[in-house]
């Protein structure tokens, strides 16, 4: 049995510090810790005691995790600062591989970055002296195979961002555009074009005697669509459904864009309007507001319920004037009542466009046997990825050229050889 003298901890003996580190690191790593859980934590250990790691382990895990997706970042810290004192020297040793000499074999996991950060904050890396004789050494990089640190943050995952590198796509995000080309109208005006204007022709000639002088003319109206976005804020779309509200506000708050209004519904349990949030002009002040109204935030899915809703409440006040439609969602249905076919069949006819960005698509393998997925497919005008910054980056070329259905039509196949 594993007892608390087996934990070897850090040099500082006393419990209560220790915790506290440990929580101060945790926090630093996106847990949303304060002074009241410290405190709950500390009187938790005295008073539950235990004799096994286990114990203390789920002790701690019951007062410093409240989400799901927080539990594999307590996992990574408590298993690298309760157990090896020397977490330090291998935490650098996996955020500078390079200069270790040892090459990554996998793509780290987006809770092991952010453990390294928390645990590393602070402590500068350790690089390798050079001796250099007094004689000034002339470096040579060959930089003709690497790519822009800016390129490789378009390219990665969501998922797989570490606080830093997520703080530094946020930027990016603010920057990108979505513009969208004008739609023309059924109705003219009376402006120079190619089509032939007769009762301005007739009006002009009564004002001079009933004499013809020239032919006016008229062309289209043209008009702007709305921007409808679906977002699925469950806990398997959490980190997605961050970053693709961080793009539509910077969609929904910068000029020149062409859209007529930017409306954004969040759903995972139940249907949220957070519009009007959304107008501010801070990122994080419009996403927390959002996060507070929206009370099932990382929870469980219920999409079919969801559209229903959205189908039955909202789409005549959002969707006129070819409203274009964007969804966010891995189309993992839990409710299996829901006719969530039909639901996507009615939203599809009311919108212009039916764009579905998925995640999932991120894997090779990736194949629609889901009964969610397969329900809403057929129904959709465009499927595309959704998991980084270069695939949001692809929504103009969708929205200029509407007959392009991304990976529809190949998943359609597969769909129609599997039955």
């Amino acid at each position: 049995m594993a007892t608390l003298a087996d934990l070897e901890l850090p040099d500082d003996p006393k419990l209560a510090q220790n915790i506290t580190h440990f929580a101060r690191a945790l926090r630093k790593a996106g847990l949303s810790i304060g002074p009241g859980r410290v405190l709950d934590a500390v009187q938790a250990v005295q008073a539950v005691g235990f004799t096994e790691r286990a114990d203390f382990y789920w002790t701690l895990h019951a007062c410093f995790v409240s989400k799901p997706e927080e539990r594999a970042v307590f996992s990574q810290l408590f298993r690298l600062y309760w157990r090896d004192p020397r977490y330090l020297e291998q935490m650098m040793s996996f955020m500078s591989p390079m200069i270790r000499g040892v090459q990554e074999e996998k793509p780290a996991q987006a809770s092991e970055k952010r453990a390294a950060e928390a645990l590393l904050d602070g402590h500068d890396r350790d690089l390798p002296d050079i001796d250099d004789g007094g004689e000034e050494v002339e470096i040579v990089v060959d930089a003709s195979r690497t790519i822009s640190a800016e390129e490789r943050l378009r390219s990665l995952d969501f998922e797989q961002m570490s606080v830093a590198e997520m703080a530094a796509a946020k930027r990016l995000l603010a920057k990108l555009r979505l513009p969208v080309p004008p739609i023309n109208s059924r109705r003219t005006q009376s402006l120079p074009g190619r089509l032939p204007d007769w009762p301005g022709t007739m009006r002009a000639a009564m004002r001079k005697g009933g004499e013809v002088t020239h032919f006016a003319t008229k062309r289209p109206r043209t008009r702007y669509p709305n921007l409808v976005v679906l977002c699925d804020i469950s806990g398997s779309m959490a980190q997605y459904s961050r970053s693709v509200l961080q793009f539509i506000h910077a969609v929904a708050n910068r000029e020149g864009q062409g859209w007529a209004q930017v409306h954004a519904f969040t759903f995972g349990t139940r249907l949220t309007n957070i519009t009007r949030h959304l107008r501010r002009k801070d990122v994080d002040e419009a996403l927390a507001l959002a996060g507070a109204e929206a009370q099932d935030w990382e929870g469980g899915t219920r999409i079919g319920e969801c559209l229903h809703r959205f189908n039955q409440d909202w789409s005549r006040r959002v969707m006129g004037q070819g409203a274009v439609v964007l969804l966010i969602t891995d189309g993992l249905d839990r409710d299996r009542d829901a006719d969530l076919g039909r639901q996507m069949q009615r939203l599809r006819l009311s919108a212009r466009q039916l764009i579905w960005l998925n995640p999932l698509l991120r894997w090779e393998g990736f194949a629609p046997k889901a009964r969610g997925i397969m329900q809403m497919l057929p129904h959709c005008s465009s499927f595309r990825a959704g998991h980084n910054i270069a695939s949001l980056e692809g929504l103009a070329q969708a929205l200029a050229q509407p007959d392009d259905a991304g990976q529809k039509a190949r998943l359609m196949q597969m769909m129609s050889g599997d039955g």
